[in-house]
């Protein structure tokens, strides 16, 4: 008796990934269609080539139907937000913007990244539990991976239904980059923009250039 309590939360996490996995994550447009009201987005911004892509993903979008719009982006970004601003001049009511501490900068070490990664997935409880995003678009950098990672928990544990939508990089034409590689697992919605890469990853969607 007794044992058969103690796996009893052992047995219903192991039913709600089943269902998250077969059924729950297997319709993310349609989670997107049946959210009431404007869609609250969270954008993961990243110094560079990231941000551009991302900019350009947003100006595609009703403004309308996604707001308010969170930017996350590392400590040590200097730049994006002042991009994000001129690019989204007339949304400026209603975009946040974000810090979180930087996964992994260029050159470091892989064992003071485990580190830095730890401080960041810390970090990223409190942001996603507060914005409580219904969609999280990133395009690679790796301050997605702590974000996408606490949403993807937060939706296995019914704390917040987020649907995680991951671009991979217009850069990226025979291999995945790191980031993508690790979200691939988690995201809803993965694309890349070389249809060779969909061969490899058959979760991958491809539907040409994006950016």
């Amino acid at each position: 008796m007794y044992a058969l309590l103690l796996m009893l939360p052992i047995l219903l996490l192991v039913a709600r990934l089943i269902y998250f996995y077969t059924l729950q994550r297997g319709r993310p447009e349609a989670d997107v269609r049946n959210m009431r009201g404007p869609r609250r987005l969270m954008v993961i911004l990243g110094s560079g080539g990231h941000t551009t892509e991302a900019l350009s993903l947003l100006r595609a979008l009703d403004t309308k139907q996604y707001r308010p719009v969170t930017f996350v982006l590392a400590e040590t970004d200097t730049t994006s937000a002042v991009r994000a601003v001129a690019a989204w001049d007339g949304m400026k009511d209603d975009m946040k913007f974000v810090k979180i501490p930087r996964s992994r900068e260029v050159h470091q070490s892989w064992l003071s990244t485990l580190l830095t990664t730890g401080k960041a997935l810390v970090s990223a409880f409190p942001i996603v539990y507060r914005e409580k995003p219904d969609i999280i678009l990133c395009c690679g950098p790796g301050t997605c991976v702590p974000i996408c990672l606490v949403a993807w928990l937060f939706s296995l544990l019914f704390v917040q239904r987020t649907v995680i939508t991951f671009v991979e990089s217009i850069c990226r034409v025979q291999t995945l980059s790191l980031t993508g590689k690790i979200l691939y697992f988690f995201c809803d919605i993965f694309f890349v923009q070389y249809e060779s890469l969909s061969h490899s990853w058959p979760k991958a969607v491809y539907l040409g250039r994006l950016v």
